[in-house]
């Protein structure tokens, strides 16, 4: 036989109803809330059951002695246990779905028997890009951090179990016991006397009618200036749309109508966005901005480069430029022979008509001897080039 529940285990029953967490469900027509054992035997050992008090043992001290308890809970029909029952689905529907699964293969290979080669081809190359982009997708939810699709879920159903022993595990209990809850009993009570005090108003003093006339009055009037203003800059934002040609997005209290706080609805005042030609003209040219900085830094770290293999090759340079010296003498050498010869030329131009036959000899035989200057000086640059 089984006696009355105690004091004691009400509140333990109770303090475990609200506090394991539970789910609900339909058993034999019926909406329950079932909880999971092993969870209810963690809840009990972390309740005031657990510690112990001053000159008392505590209640719970093992996994054991929580089961022990929880059976006397259940003989005392807080709850009882259930069988899972996955559900199946019927014959009737597997049958109807193998067939229209026959009857569309059969007509998809009369569709692929009548097509021809090269929208065979085509096919083998769509194929090949579905199976490259299945490929990638697995890829992708390979690596972390990637959200991993959800897992279907199998739907079960619940019916009592002939051995009624709570055991600790994954075995399902389903409440019985259902007290009401502090808070549902507090907002029903301010219910009820709000019902009686609102069919006892005719009986309320004159100055409390007429104050409590102007607050509905006043609370009326505030929704409804919400309201207003939740269309009157609609409004506004279709007319500036409308006469801009689309290109300025000014709204009004843009966070009026947002889930937001109270005080974070009226903030900011306005916002305004210019979305036209110029507009894309400043991306492109943060853009190009932004290519610039990258080009100029990459350049000054050239030229500093070039800058260190310069100051590496200055040695070599400097000993070029002695050669180069001596060339430039030579040269120098040469114009003013040259300049001679045309003053040579100049001052005996007049006596062009003169000449006799032993003065052509004598310049043709010095014109000889120049040239075999000329060509041993010519001679003589590369030796002292080398040098």
């Amino acid at each position: 036989e089984v006696g009355e529940p105690f004091k004691e285990e009400k509140a333990v029953a109770k303090y475990l109803r609200f506090n394991c967490p539970t789910k609900s469900t339909n058993m034999m027509g019926h909406r329950v809330d079932y909880f999971i054992a092993s969870k209810a035997v963690d809840c009990l050992l972390d309740s005031k059951w657990a510690k112990a008090k001053k000159g008392e043992e505590a209640l719970f001290t093992t996994r054991e002695s929580v089961v022990d308890y929880c059976n006397r809970l259940l003989k005392k029909q807080f709850f009882h246990r259930a069988l899972k029952v996955m559900k199946m689905k019927p014959d009737k529907d597997t049958k109807k779905e193998k067939e229209k699964g026959k009857a569309e293969i059969g007509k998809e290979e009369e569709k692929k028997s009548k097509k021809e080669s090269g929208k065979d081809d085509k096919n083998k190359k769509e194929k090949e890009k579905k199976k490259d982009g299945e490929k990638e997708e697995s890829k992708k939810d390979e690596t972390p951090g990637t959200p991993k699709k959800k897992e279907t879920k199998r739907k079960f159903k619940l019916e009592p179990h002939e051995d009624q022993v709570f055991l600790d595990g994954n075995e399902v209990y389903v409440w019985i016991y259902d007290p009401v809850h502090f808070k549902t009993f507090a907002m029903g009570l301010v219910l009820v006397i709000a019902v009686i005090a609102a069919t006892l108003f005719p009986l309320w003093p004159a100055e409390m009618r007429v104050g409590v006339y102007y607050l509905s009055v006043g609370a009326g009037c505030f929704v409804a200036s919400i309201l207003l203003l939740a269309v009157a800059r609609c409004i506004l934002f279709l007319i500036i749309w409308l006469i801009t040609g689309g290109r300025h997005h000014f709204w009004f209290l843009p966070n009026l109508t947002a889930d937001v706080g109270f005080i974070d609805s009226f903030r900011p005042l306005y916002t305004h966005e210019y979305k036209g030609p110029k507009a894309d003209l400043k991306k492109e040219e943060k853009s190009e901005s932004k290519k610039q900085q990258k080009y100029d830094s990459e350049e000054k770290s050239d030229n500093e480069k070039k800058e260190e293999d310069d100051g590496k090759t200055e040695g070599p340079r400097n000993s070029g430029t002695d050669g180069s010296g001596g060339e430039r003498h030579s040269d120098t050498d040469s114009d003013r022979r040259e300049d001679d010869r045309s003053q040579h030329s100049s001052g005996n131009g007049n006596d062009f008509e003169m000449i006799t036959k032993e003065e052509l000899e004598q310049q043709t035989d010095e014109g000889d001897c120049e040239e075999e200057e000329e060509e041993e000086e010519t001679e003589s640059r590369p030796s002292h080039e080398k040098s």
